[in-house]
């Protein structure tokens, strides 16, 4: 089992545990909104372009808060199974590229949202998956941050994913760099740099 489809495997479980109006890290969001955002990514590609293009935002919240008055049992089960067979992350090798951060970050999204959370104990397959995610991730999301920025995980390895002048540096577990590169502030990281350059990153972070 690839790691996107562990993570699923996982949140399904979780979302069983939590019901529809556990809170989550993503503002504005229950744990029934989470749900159905990832129904809409995998069942509705009309609804699902609005995720990206502002102007067709309205539509895929429609759409959105309809599946997310399902039956709460229906929901997860939704989520649990997948797109269907014809869809193309269906097939595990597109399911690994294109749902791991997906699902591994709304995974940490629902047990984050409550208080007491800790870090789940590393898994090589996750940690090395998220550390790629990262890296990937980091020259799209932080393309707008005010300051250079390097990612270093805990063992050491680097990766410098938008250049500047002024440069800090974030370390920390690659799930943590992970969930940092996706503006979440339930993480554990440390900074490293100028610390006007740690404020604007940490500002600009926020706004991700």
């Amino acid at each position: 089992m690839g790691v996107a489809a562990e993570e699923r495997r996982q949140l399904s479980r979780l979302l069983d545990e939590t019901g529809p109006d556990a809170p989550t890290l993503c503002e504005g969001w229950l744990t029934r909104d989470l749900a159905a955002h990832l129904v809409v990514r995998e069942s509705r590609p009309d609804a699902a372009l609005g995720i990206l293009l502002p102007p067709l935002a309205g539509h895929t919240r429609r759409v959105q808060d309809g599946i997310a008055a399902q039956p709460w049992s229906r929901l997860v089960e939704r989520v649990r199974r997948g797109p269907a067979w014809y869809w193309p992350t269906s097939i595990g090798r597109l399911d690994e590229l294109t749902n791991t951060a997906e699902f591994l970050v709304h995974h940490e999204d629902v047990r984050r949202g409550r208080p007491g959370w800790e870090p789940r104990p590393a898994d090589p397959a996750r940690g090395a998956a998220a550390w790629r995610a990262a890296r990937g991730a980091a020259k799209l999301n932080l393309r707008r941050v005010p300051v250079g920025v390097t990612l270093r995980t805990t063992d050491g390895r680097e990766a410098t994913v938008r250049g500047g002048a002024e440069q800090v540096t974030v370390t920390g577990d690659p799930v943590e760099l992970l969930l940092f590169v996706f503006g979440r502030d339930a993480v554990r990281v440390g900074f490293e740099g100028d610390s006007t350059a740690v404020d604007k990153l940490e500002e600009a972070g926020r706004g991700i």
